[in-house]
């Protein structure tokens, strides 16, 4: 069977995020999934922009990152998503790329993609897990199928125990407070393994 294809996209300010789709990356490659990063279009005026020098120095370091488009979640068999909490939700750069997606959605080419969540959070319950659950709503209207990484693995125990999706905690000195990097990769390789599984079956109905 040909290999997986899977996007990876995210939003990230300062970079947390944006390493945990490198490591997901890493994570759906050793498991033989052709992979896209993709950062979704930053909306926020350039002065907030520059007034946060971590902020100014992220976008500046990651401007060759391409942006998401319609075209990465049509080519995509499966999905991993990675965003901040923004008050428990989803930050609106995020919010607004996943409103241009009713064309897709109307056409029914979102049905049965697979899709795995993380997120980032500024302390231990400021809203890691509601972001991802908030972004698995969306999913569920897209009649996306979830694979979300559960206790199945011991390096959940290691990063913190989120069965939704990935998360961390992030000091104000941008420092990941919990060893997620296992995490993130397993979490990748089970939506590669359950992108298999749906894409034979579809093949085989």
């Amino acid at each position: 069977m040909a290999n997986i294809k899977l996007a990876i996209i995210y939003y990230s300010s300062t970079g947390t995020n944006y390493q945990l789709a490198q490591w997901a990356a890493e994570g759906a490659k050793a498991a033989g999934a052709e992979v896209r990063i993709a950062k979704v279009p930053e909306l926020a005026p350039q002065a907030a922009i520059d007034s946060n020098p971590a902020w100014k120095a992220h976008v500046e370091a990651t401007k060759d990152v391409p942006e998401a488009t319609l075209d990465d979640l049509a080519w995509a068999d499966a999905y991993i998503f990675s965003v901040p909490t923004r008050f428990g939700n989803v930050p609106s750069q995020f919010k607004q790329f996943l409103d241009t997606s009713g064309p897709l959605w109307m056409e029914g080419k979102l049905t049965n993609k697979v899709v795995s969540a993380m997120a980032s959070a500024g302390n231990a319950h400021g809203g890691h897990e509601q972001t991802v659950l908030s972004l698995y709503t969306s999913m569920l209207h897209w009649g996306a199928i979830i694979a979300a990484p559960g206790y199945i693995d011991q390096s959940a125990y290691v990063s913190g125990g989120n069965p939704y999706g990935t998360s961390v905690t992030v000091s104000q000195d941008g420092t990941m407070q919990e060893d997620v990097e296992e995490a993130v990769k397993y979490q990748a390789k089970r939506t590669v393994t359950v992108a298999e599984w749906v894409k034979k079956g579809q093949q085989q109905a």
